[in-house]
């Protein structure tokens, strides 16, 4: 059984129309007027194929398919329709139309299944409006309270809870509600390591573990033409310094680092910066590791002196993950007799299916992007890669159900 390649690439491309942008992307953020019309075509979708539809009190959309047995708990695939402000067409929407693909062969093969399927659209995965990213999955999961979730703030002063109230977006299926019994997501890779090799399906085997925080340095706002050097108390040349050092912990302890947000308090041309506040984002595949590097942040933070006090705080962590045997097999047979090139790989972003693992058997698949780029209006798949993925995640999904543990 194939997946049907131009229906999928032509999916893809009809619903990167809703949010589509002047460079070619997708601005579609969480809960946002073209984040409603999307989750509308998806309903849509959904009720041609028969498929019925429980959405939960976050907005987390799942579309079930059912099978033989009446007791089983689903196989769920699926990702994200949200995108960052300057999104791509593939980020986590090519999980979302490949699984609706696969829901879409199965019904046109008359092929019934022994568990039912979900496909599942997770609220807020990006992060770009309400911190933390994988916000939806995350209250699924039981790793963020519901109360928690609903008091987060957008750029706007917005919470997540009156967003969710204004766009229409919140069902009444209690948080948790819907069982998952495995999880299979396809992604892009979002980095250079299948192109590279020429691989085609990435066997994603964990996610390495991540940590955001938010930083502040505190100096004296003093005059830029009679101030001499020695005696500023410069908040932003520290940061400066104190970002060089941060790069060079991660490079040695060979992680990530990253400040993504960077503001100046009360800018001006001619005034010294009294006060910066950024983000850092810290990445490694070891627990142990990333544990070191927060450390080593936190000791230059003290040394950083010439008047600079310093605050830290932690916005979010997510530890290392390792991947279900079971689903990780289904993965790999399902690239082998396809006669995919395929290798295990770790991937260094972290995904809805970093949740869902602690809760049910969980593995993702990887496919080619175009020079790793992603989070850009430039984030490019080919159509063969996407068919690929697709019918990579449609034969896991039957391997599994047929042979789940």
């Amino acid at each position: 059984m194939q997946i049907d390649a131009s229906r999928l690439w032509q999916t893809l491309m009809d619903t990167a129309q809703i949010g589509g942008t002047a460079e070619g992307g997708i601005c579609r953020l969480t809960l946002s007027a073209e984040d409603r019309a999307v989750r509308d075509w998806l309903t849509t979708e959904a009720r041609h194929l028969g498929l019925s539809l429980s959405t939960d009190r976050v907005g987390n959309m799942f579309l079930r398919r059912e099978g033989r047995s009446v007791t089983a708990a689903p196989i769920a695939m699926g990702s994200h329709l949200d995108t960052q402000p300057t999104g791509g067409k593939f980020d986590g929407i090519l999980g979302v139309l490949a699984g609706l693909e696969v829901m879409r062969s199965l019904n046109e093969h008359n092929v019934e299944t022994e568990h039912p399927l979900l496909l599942v659209n997770w609220t807020n995965e990006e992060g770009a409006r309400f911190a933390p990213a994988m916000l939806g999955s995350a209250v699924h999961a039981g790793t963020l309270p519901l109360d928690e979730a609903m008091a987060q703030i957008d750029a706007e002063g917005m919470s997540f809870g009156e967003a969710l109230a204004q766009s229409g977006c919140a069902g009444e299926a209690d948080i948790g509600a819907t069982r998952i019994g495995a999880m299979f997501e396809l992604h892009i890779e979002q980095g250079p390591v299948l192109e590279h090799a020429g691989d085609r399906i990435g066997v994603v085997t964990g996610v390495q573990a991540a940590r955001w925080y938010d930083i502040t340095l505190t100096g004296r706002t003093a005059h830029a033409g009679s101030t001499p050097m020695e005696m500023r108390a410069d908040a932003l040349m520290a940061a400066i310094a104190f970002i060089s050092d941060v790069t060079d912990i991660a490079r040695t302890a060979g992680g990530y680092a990253t400040v993504g947000e960077f503001a100046i308090k009360a800018p001006s041309r001619n005034v010294v910066a009294g006060e910066v506040r950024f983000s850092l984002d810290l990445r490694h595949p070891e627990d142990s590791h990333i544990e070191a590097m927060e450390q080593s942040v936190r000791d230059r933070l003290t040394a950083i002196g010439d008047g600079i006090s310093s605050h830290m705080s932690t916005l979010w962590f997510s530890p290392s993950v390792r991947f279900d045997a079971g689903c990780i097999a289904a993965v790999r047979h399902a690239a082998e007799t396809s006669g995919l090139p395929w290798r295990d790989i770790v991937s260094g972003a972290g995904h809805d299916a970093v949740n869902i693992s602690r809760i049910a058997p969980t593995a993702m698949i990887f496919v080619p992007c175009k020079d790793g780029l992603s989070h850009n209006p430039a984030e490019s798949a080919t159509a063969e890669d996407c068919a690929a993925g697709a019918q990579a995640l449609l034969d896991a999904v039957l391997r599994y159900d047929a042979c789940p543990t």
